[in-house]
């Protein structure tokens, strides 16, 4: 079928196995990429599960799958929760599907499965939205992580890195792709970082909401709890740093029950309660001031293959960042803009003490990272990026959806 308005030609159905919208690491990144799409003139509708906030934009339709008696909220990751609603999104997408032709589907995670038995025998292109690498994440469930379990994921997600029209991985799984699916089309996302737009009460009602001395140096992490986090490395590494440095208080933003893993609760039993606070998670729109608040900001991440949003927003801030050494870091961080440590509980401490004593060091960190940011991560090459993307989709599929043999 020829698809002859022009509109219509630039029409996409993003399915995204999510809530939308809410502030977290999957669903930000897609609005990053809603945005840039509207931006430049593409229809998108998504299609994503029924909880979440609405978001108005140009170009944009939200679509929500069947509401589930009794699930009002999906947790980070697998669960019982997850699987249901995901069943649910993909009888949607089916139906869609069969109704209504789109330039393109672009799928998130695990929604690229269905979206490729359906829609590439139509003819409609797939561009595979890899978060994040499942067999990784899957490797530590007590179903899934078994061994021929594993084998059974990687042959799956092997089939669809080799099969989408291009995939688009988060920073740091091009080298994974490129090793499994070599003659695959891969990029990776560089997300614009939040820029910090907040005023000097807003970062002195921080202070005081949170009983933080005037003088205190805070030292700030932003994310889940999660194990793969390094969240537990450093609460263990807060004794340490507030020997060297008493007015220090680490401020730990994300906290909630269902991804809070047990060795956070454990470390935080034999933490010093006047240098921590935990925070629950906080909406998107007041992270500038939190960051501006931080003397030092900390992303501990001990596994995963992906790198996490948090960085690009860490970067463009301007502070200074410690992080642990691993690939996923140094696809943006280097010696230059950040403090790369071991993930162990005295190199973090070491590390954070190593900036908070030296603040022409500490400077220089910040300034370099905001720098990179500014040159390599802002929205206009976001932008452009995006439209590389999809033109070249557009060079070498056009706009003909082509009938399945």
């Amino acid at each position: 079928m020829q698809i002859s308005n022009l509109s219509e030609q630039k029409r996409i159905l993003l399915v995204s196995p999510q809530p939308f919208y809410q502030d977290r690491g999957t669903p930000i990144a897609i609005r990053h990429v809603i945005e840039a799409l509207s931006a430049r003139d593409y229809k998108v509708d998504l299609l994503t599960f029924p909880i979440g906030a609405d978001v108005a934009l140009p170009g944009l339709r939200i679509i929500r799958s069947m509401r589930i008696p009794g699930i009002r909220q999906v947790p980070i990751g697998l669960s019982l929760r997850k699987l249901l609603l995901d069943i649910a999104l993909f009888a949607t997408m089916f139906r869609i599907l069969r109704k209504r032709d789109y330039w393109c589907v672009h799928a998130v995670e695990e929604a690229v499965f269905p979206a490729l038995l359906i829609a590439r025998r139509r003819g409609i292109p797939v561009l595979y939205d890899m978060q994040s690498c499942l067999s990784d994440q899957l490797r530590r469930h007590a179903l899934f992580g078994r061994p021929f379990m594993q084998r059974l994921v990687q042959r799956l997600e092997c089939w669809a890195l080799r099969t989408s029209s291009v995939v688009v991985g988060s920073a740091g799984l091009a080298p994974y792709v490129g090793q499994v699916a070599p003659n695959s089309r891969v990029h990776e996302w560089n997300f614009p970082g939040q820029r910090p737009q907040t005023s000097a009460s807003a970062i002195d009602r921080l202070r005081r909401e949170y009983d933080l001395p005037h003088d205190a140096r805070i030292i700030l992490y932003s994310g889940n709890f999660a194990r793969y986090q390094g969240v537990a490395t450093l609460i263990e590494a807060i004794p340490a740093v507030v020997q060297r440095e008493p007015r220090a208080i680490f401020m730990l933003v994300g906290a909630e029950p269902e991804t809070t893993s047990p060795e956070v609760t454990e470390a935080m039993a034999s933490a010093p309660r006047n240098a921590v606070r935990i925070l629950p998670r906080q909406p998107r729109e007041s992270l500038p001031s939190f960051l501006a608040l931080a003397d030092v900001l900390v992303s501990p991440r001990e596994g995963g293959d992906n790198l996490p949003l948090k960085i690009f927003d860490y970067m463009a801030v301007g502070k200074p960042i410690v992080a642990t050494d691993y690939p996923i870091h140094r696809t943006v961080l280097d010696e230059d803009r950040a403090v790369l440590v071991p993930p162990t509980a005295e190199a973090m401490a070491d590390g954070i003490v190593s900036v908070l004593g030296d603040h022409r060091f500490a400077n220089r960190l910040g300034s370099a990272a905001q720098a990179y940011s500014n040159k390599h991560l802002g929205l206009a090459n976001f932008q452009r990026f995006v439209e590389r993307v999809y033109g070249a989709l557009a060079v070498d599929l056009g706009p003909t959806v082509r009938p399945a043999p």
